[in-house]
Formats: C-alpha cells, sequence, structure tokens
C-alpha cells in the first residue's frame, strides 16, 4: 500500500505514524514532510497541484491524504478526481466552508446550525460605524485563510476600529482581508470535535480542548495551539446531544442539499456557553495540534476507516478508554520572531509518541526549523497520569530556547 501525505507539520507526521502502526509495510511518502516523517517515509519537494498529481499516478498510489486548508483551496482534490485518483478531502468548493468565514456563516444561517450573529462587510466606514453600535466584546474576524491569526477579538470601539483598519485598509491578511466578519462574542468554554464525512453520514470523533494562548492560565498572543487535551473533560454528553441536534444534523443537510458531498475530515470549533453549544467556525481538514493527541487514542486501523469513507461506507470508531495530553514544544520567541537551526538533542530518550512539527533532519540529528518544534503525546487511564507522562518526556528534550508551557491538561 502506498500513500502519500501532503504537509509538513506535527498533523501529518502523526498522520503516518498511526498509519504505519496499523500497517507496518505500507510505504509513505510526504510532501513536503519534515525530520520526523523522513524517519518513517520519504519526503518530497512537490510544489504545485499537478506536480503532485502526476507524482501520484506515476508512482500508483493507492490513497492521497490532504493534510494543509491551503491545498484544499487551491483544488487538489479536484484535480486528483478529474484524473481519477483517490484522495482523501473536500474539493475547493466544500472548502470554502473553511476558506471563507462569510461562506460559512451564510451556510450556518441558512441551514439553522446554531451560531453567533454576524453581518459581512467589504467597507471600511460601513462596518467601522456598525462597529460603534455593538455591544463588547466583539469578535473581527478576516473572511479569507489567515493562518490562524484572523480573528481579534475587540474590548472597546477603539481596538475594533484598530482591527477594521488593519484588515480593510492596510491589507494586513492581504486578500484574505477584502471582507470581514463582524459577530458577537460568546462567553464560555471552547471544545473542538474532529469528524468523518463519508458523503452520506458525519461520523464524529471524541472531543479536544485546544490550548491556544502562548501564555500559561490562557494569557498573551494566540497561537497554532501550545497543547491539546482529549477528551475534554468539561463536555458532557448533554453537551454532545445538543451538538449533534443544532449543529451536526443542520450541516449534514446543508451539505447533502448543497452538493458538497466529499470523503473527508470537518473540524467543528464549538463555544459551550449558558445558552447552549454554538458553532464558531469548520474546519475542512484535521486539527493540528488536535490530530496529534486524539489519533494515538483511536482503536480502529485508520486507513480502514478513510477507505470505507471513500466508498461511502458507514464508519464506526472505537476509541480506548483513556485520556492524553499533547505537549507543543516551541521557538523561544514563537509566534512573533524566533531563531532556527539549534541542535535538539533528548528524543531518543522519549518513551511516548514524540511529533515533529518544525524540525529538518541532518546528519542523523534534529534541527529546529519552525516556530512550534515537537509534540509530545502522554496517554494514561487518567487525565493526570497523561499529564505526567508528556511532561516526564518533555523534561528530556532539549534545544537552545526552547519553550513550553507547563499548565496544558491542569484542571
Amino acid at each position: 500500500m502506498k500513500i502519500l501525505i501532503i504537509g509538513n507539520g506535527g498533523r501529518e507526521h502523526a498522520i503516518g505514524w498511526k498509519i504505519k502502526q496499523d500497517n507496518p509495510e505500507a510505504e509513505l511518502f510526504f510532501s513536503r514532510g519534515n525530520g520526523g516523517t523522513e524517519q518513517i517515509g520519504i519526503n518530497l519537494s512537490l510544489d504545485t497541484v499537478e506536480e503532485l498529481a502526476d507524482f501520484a499516478e506515476e508512482e500508483e498510489i493507492d490513497m492521497t491524504f490532504v493534510g494543509p486548508e491551503d491545498w484544499l483551496m487551491k483544488g487538489v482534490v479536484d484535480t486528483f478526481q478529474e484524473r481519477n485518483l483517490t484522495i482523501f478531502g473536500p474539493g475547493k468548493e466544500a472548502a470554502l466552508l473553511e476558506g471563507s468565514k462569510e461562506f460559512a456563516k451564510d451556510f450556518m444561517l441558512k441551514y439553522g446550525v446554531k451560531t453567533a450573529k454576524y453581518k459581512t462587510f467589504n467597507n471600511y466606514t460601513e462596518a467601522n460605524e456598525y462597529a460603534k453600535e455593538q455591544k463588547y466584546p466583539l469578535v473581527i474576524k478576516a473572511d479569507g485563510l489567515a493562518a490562524g491569526k484572523g480573528v481579534v477579538i475587540c474590548y472597546d470601539k477603539f481596538e475594533a476600529e484598530k482591527a477594521l483598519d488593519e484588515m480593510l485598509n492596510q491589507k494586513v491578511f492581504g486578500a484574505a482581508g477584502n471582507h470581514v466578519v463582524i459577530e458577537e462574542f460568546l462567553e464560555g468554554f471552547e471544545t473542538s470535535i474532529l469528524s468523518i464525512f463519508n458523503g452520506n453520514e458525519i461520523t464524529p470523533f471524541i472531543s479536544a480542548k485546544d490550548h491556544k494562548k502562548i501564555g500559561e492560565g490562557e494569557t498573551g498572543l494566540n497561537t497554532g495551539g501550545m497543547g491539546v487535551i482529549a477528551p475534554n473533560p468539561y463536555f458532557t454528553e448533554e453537551h454532545f446531544k445538543a451538538f449533534e441536534k443544532d449543529i451536526l444534523a443542520p450541516t449534514l443537510k446543508g451539505l447533502i442539499t448543497e452538493n458538497l458531498s466529499f470523503a473527508g475530515i470537518i473540524f467543528f470549533g464549538l463555544m459551550i456557553t449558558k445558552d447552549g453549544v454554538y458553532l464558531l467556525e469548520y474546519n475542512m481538514r484535521m486539527g493540528d495540534p488536535e490530530t496529534q493527541a486524539v489519533l494515538p487514542l483511536l482503536k480502529n486501523n485508520l486507513t480502514d476507516v478513510l477507505f470505507a469513507a471513500l466508498k461511502g461506507e458507514s464508519v464506526e470508531l472505537r476509541w480506548r478508554d483513556q485520556h492524553s495530553v499533547c505537549v507543543v514544544v516551541a521557538s523561544g520567541g514563537y509566534p512573533l520572531n524566533y531563531e532556527t537551526g539549534f541542535k535538539i538533542t533528548g528524543t531518543d530518550k522519549v518513551t511516548c509518541p514524540c511529533f515533529v512539527a518544525g524540525a529538518h533532519l541532518k546528519e542523523d540529528s534534529l534541527y529546529t526549523s519552525g516556530g512550534r518544534v515537537l509534540n509530545i503525546v502522554g496517554t494514561g487511564d487518567t487525565l493526570e497520569q497523561a499529564r505526567t507522562i508528556a511532561y516526564d518526556n518533555v523534561k528530556k528534550i532539549n534545544f537552545d530556547y526552547g519553550y513550553f508551557r507547563h499548565d496544558i491538561g491542569k484542571i
């Protein structure tokens, strides 16, 4: 079995790791991959959709898995399908549910998906006048893909004015900020739920809790994620039933009605408030680092699940009755300015899953190459046990200016 995985982060390493755990004989290819994926497969340097499709055709790849959202918006799935190549992920139109917040919010409104009230603008003056009249805090989002940085919580009209000016006038997010969504602020706690869509039904994964801020106690700047725990201990069975009724069911109806069927992942970013469960956003791919926390708890053979979904067959997911804690070890200075090129030591002493996010391999040693460098994942019968295993192994890792939060999973 030959599998091509598109992407170069910890998520792609975790997907490859799980496939190798389930199918040791599988041949894995990563484009572009990293120092971790190079240890379980072959890294490629393919830069266009056509190059990826040519490689899949020439090598007779059995399935391609798309990791990052930007490749979905480039239409990689559409091109592969036109060439009768097996690929897991949504086409460009369905990917707009992540690629355009305006498109996603209009979809939610049309099909009765429970979400925050909102309005969209492409004109700074009109947006600013509207924002002045709103209740604060207020959330302002760049419409397009902004590497997870296009969402600003504004606590007064001056912060809103600054955010709108940066997005609509200064174009700090480029074309992603040509339109903005202004929506009400929801107070509560967030939950991430990955799911698998087979074109007919959506099967949710266990819940997860992301830690977005760089500082302990959820302080400081937003990041791509500094850690994850699964399942989310605050997310109850009652919350799950509300999610199924108010979010999952109407989403499924909308996808089928709009003829947006595909075999792929839908990530539901939820906010649980005193007034119920709301959808913050869709992602149309695996979350990072949620994937790294969730996959080690999955009992199923992942490739069996993916191929079943591609055939439109029902999928029954089975989970270990355990907890996981994923701790991200980052470069000092992230998410702002940071240096790379530092040698990493101690990974050979780690006794739990260690996924490479931003490091390359040189002469059998790993060197830092990104902001988020490693994902260390502890699993255990209790959350505290998983947490202890994760942090005991984090302490074995060393590289110059390495940084991690000490409170991931602390309840």
